[in-house]
């Protein structure tokens, strides 16, 4: 576990945010249901199969929203199992992505597929198509915890799609779920030193969550699953964001996608879902690194000023302020102002002018 006063000098490198048109094809290719899916939580039931011929004006809808002209442009093709589908399947997808590279309305591929479909027969479908990342839902690289969820695969497995992958130049990425059954939290830290061993581009980072009309639900119901809280999930997310930081490994995103149907009262049964799940554990990160420097100085200003970039100021002051409340609270203070400064650079927070450095 990394001690708080190291949070100061921990930053992760700075490199081009993607624009990416996510495209999700629910269940296709999928050899296993897994206890804890139910895809379909996702969508509403109404929502047919997405085909390679909606690829074209689904895709430019999307690019609407990119007013800023970000790139570089990725089309990912996220849900399922990319590899499981058929090669007919494969094919109709990529021709169709592949003709919105050579228009340039598109930069890049990248899709998520199982570790057990990464074999040398089905890489060579991709060869001659602009696939630039593949991401694996290894889920846990503890063999217990697999079988218990149904993955159907091992973490040898994971470990022998990493290789391929990467003697055949693509970057990588791995998916990780923590709360998983039978998961702890000495077993998903030790999952996470496992996963960056293998030297991943990136990480995403998933709480377990309990779905209606999955199998999880059903031990959830009969007493024989315990989804984590969400403020002990935050943290353990937390510490592992911090370990693949410190790692240089780049943490894409941590929690799921929220969506009108992703709720209580629709199809979230159980489990640490929020929202904003990334930015809870940011400002506990930006709080821990915050209360680490004050703690070391002799005396604390009061009122305290607070100056930062413009994009961390929610994270500074807290979900509904509570790090402001908890310093506040811990120091004794009166008073603390946030200063948004857009010439702020990134990484730094100023503590009446004296600069911190924090994970951004």
């Amino acid at each position: 576990m990394m001690h708080p006063m190291a949070l100061q000098e921990v930053c992760q490198k700075a490199v081009p945010k993607p624009f990416i048109i996510p495209v999700f094809l629910r269940h296709q290719g999928c050899s296993h249901r897994c206890v804890f899916c139910n895809q379909h939580a996702m969508d509403t039931d109404e929502t047919p199969a997405f085909r390679p011929e909606d690829l074209r004006r689904y895709a430019t809808a999307y690019l609407a929203y990119n007013r800023e002209n970000r790139r570089p442009v990725q089309l990912a093709f996220y849900g399922g199992t990319f590899l499981g589908m058929e090669e007919s399947s494969v094919f109709a997808f990529l021709e169709a992505a592949a003709a919105l590279i050579q228009e340039e309305r598109i930069d890049h591929i990248r899709f998520s597929t199982r570790p057990d479909s990464i074999t040398d027969v089905r890489l060579d479908w991709l060869s001659g198509f602009p696939v630039e990342t593949v991401e694996l839902g290894a889920q846990s690289m503890d063999d217990h915890v697999l079988a218990a969820s149904g993955r159907g695969h091992l973490a040898a497995d994971t470990v022998q799609a990493v290789k391929r992958l990467k003697n055949r130049g693509y970057k990588v990425g791995l998916q990780l779920m923590v709360g998983l059954p039978e998961d702890t939290e000495t077993g998903s830290f030790s999952s996470a030193e496992k996963a960056a061993a293998l030297s991943p581009d990136c990480v995403r980072i998933y709480p377990t969550v309990v779905l209606k009309g999955s199998l999880l639900a059903q031990w959830y119901r009969r007493g024989e699953y315990t989804p984590w809280p969400l403020e002990a999930c935050v943290h353990h997310v937390k510490q592992l964001f911090l370990y693949f930081m410190e790692k240089g490994i780049r943490v894409i995103r941590m929690g799921l996608q929220a969506s009108e149907t992703l709720t209580p009262k629709h199809r979230l049964v159980a489990g640490p879902f929020h929202p904003a799940f990334g930015h809870l554990v940011r400002s506990e990160i930006f709080f821990d690194a915050l209360a680490a420097f004050l703690k070391e100085k002799k005396e604390v200003p009061d009122p305290l000023t607070l100056r930062m970039h413009p994009r961390h100021a929610s994270k500074t002051a807290g979900q509904a302020n509570r790090n402001i409340a908890l310093l506040k609270n811990r120091f004794r203070l009166a008073e603390i102002r946030i200063r948004p400064d857009p010439s702020c650079p990134s990484e730094t927070l100023f503590v009446d002018e004296t600069p911190i450095r924090v994970p951004c």
